[in-house]
């Protein structure tokens, strides 16, 4: 039995679909824990291009894959995803956590809204309720997935709910109209499609670790979006380091095995909030156009700048990463030189962790250390040595200087395109 997490490191965008989806087929089960269809997880098989929201990437190996209940749930976009992969020769085997928090209408005009109650603050949100419905989670006025099956208890709520969120529409002036009775009918008709599929899933899983099975844990965003070590206020909602694992699929710690950390080769985020190592030049174009930097779920273009160790350390250290996987390594080809940021410089002084601060974060200014870059990597590698010299120098600094080794190294999209160490 092995239960093995894995974590992006950065802003999100890191490769974590092709990489979970490399490791499913070791996985019997596959295990969303956070975040919503505010993720966008793209997998490569042949020809086929599989973009993924919200239903854990294992499923495109035949393995079953559960939505924890430390994720929030789009109805309309989960049932659409499903019934995509059907169309496509894939039938989904889903496990829904009953415990799974349910984005409501009113939870999307919320987000929608956003400058309304932010002014000209805006954190860049993907507009699709995921805030709005975290915050009622906490403040325990959520709708979860076991309400939407039992259509007396989602009325009740609902007519408490509702209450509040009519004043709130009021307060601000926005002139949306919420309808319980259309509401109701639209939410328990999904209730009624997604049935079968809600369950508790930690008792599942639970029990799966103690009969010997295989268990991949999947995060959607990376950690500088966490809502507690990111880039506050320019994060997500939920906790997106490995400790969010445990809560958000519950299962106990002492069951993981290995945290796999995704480090994109360079470094990338959408949205607003600092980037120390982002790039305006020919160079910054150039891994942008080459990398296809347009966001899977937001369609808005990426901003892009060099490998950032700083936050991968800070990465690290607070998910206790066993293990890299490098991705997009063959997006660097044809550079004449590569670069690493290793610590910033904040007002004459050279520090190398991460600050809370975020205007200390913006007048942190790079210090890199620099290699030589390589012409063409080979898609075709099957080993480490099979890379040009000055990758494996690259990849050799960044496995030294972070104490971890490197488990797997991505260059190219493909499944096959993959280099297992």
């Amino acid at each position: 039995m092995t239960v093995n997490l894995v974590i992006g490191t950065q802003w999100g965008d890191e490769g974590k679909g092709k990489v979970v989806d490399y490791f499913s087929k070791d996985a019997d089960y596959v295990v969303r824990f956070q975040g919503g269809n505010n993720a966008g997880h793209t997998i490569k098989v042949g020809d086929q291009v599989y973009k993924l929201h919200i239903t854990p990437s294992g499923v495109i190996q035949g393995k079953t894959g559960v939505i924890g209940n430390g994720c929030v749930i789009d109805p309309e976009v989960l049932i659409k995803e499903i019934d995509e992969l059907i169309k496509r020769g894939i039938k989904p085997k889903l496990l829904i956590s009953d415990r799974a928090n349910i984005i409501m209408p009113y939870h999307k005009i919320l987000d929608g809204a956003e400058e309304k109650f932010l002014g000209d603050k805006k954190i860049g949100t993907t507009k699709r309720g995921i805030g709005p419905c975290y915050s009622d989670k906490i403040s325990r006025n959520g709708i979860r997935a076991v309400d939407i099956i039992d259509r007396k208890i989602l009325s009740k709520k609902l007519d408490t709910i509702l209450s509040i969120k009519r004043r709130i529409f009021d307060a601000y002036e926005i002139d949306e109209k919420l309808d319980k009775k259309e509401i109701l009918e639209t939410y328990t008709g999904f209730g009624e499609q997604m049935r079968d599929f809600i369950t508790t899933t930690h008792v599942e899983l639970n029990r799966a670790i103690t009969s010997g099975k295989n268990i991949l844990l999947e995060g959607a965003q990376g950690t500088m979006l966490d809502v507690e070590y990111g880039t506050y206020p320019y994060a997500t909602s939920s906790h997106t380091i490995a400790g969010g694992a445990s809560t958000g699929a519950g299962i106990g710690p002492k069951h993981i095995d290995d945290i796999i950390g995704i480090v994109k080769a360079y470094t990338t985020r959408v949205g607003e909030g600092p980037l120390p190592t982002e790039l305006f030049d020919e160079v910054g174009k150039h891994l942008s156009e080459k990398g296809h930097e347009i966001g899977t779920t937001t369609s808005r273009p990426r901003r892009c700048g060099w490998l950032d160790l700083v936050v991968v350390k800070h990465s690290c250290m607070i998910s206790g990463i066993t293990k890299l996987a490098i991705t997009k390594l063959d997006v660097l080809d044809g550079l004449k030189t590569v670069k690493i940021c290793t610590g910033y410089q904040l007002n004459r002084k050279k520090i190398d962790f991460f600050p809370a601060n975020i205007e200390q974060v913006t007048k942190c200014k790079p210090l890199y250390e620099e290699f030589e870059g390589w012409n063409e990597i080979n898609t075709n590698s099957a080993k480490l040595a099979d890379l040009p010299e000055n990758a494996q120098t690259y990849l050799k600094f960044i496995e030294e200087e972070l104490k971890t080794p490197i488990a797997v190294v991505s260059i190219g999209p493909g499944r096959k395109e993959t280099i297992e160490v």
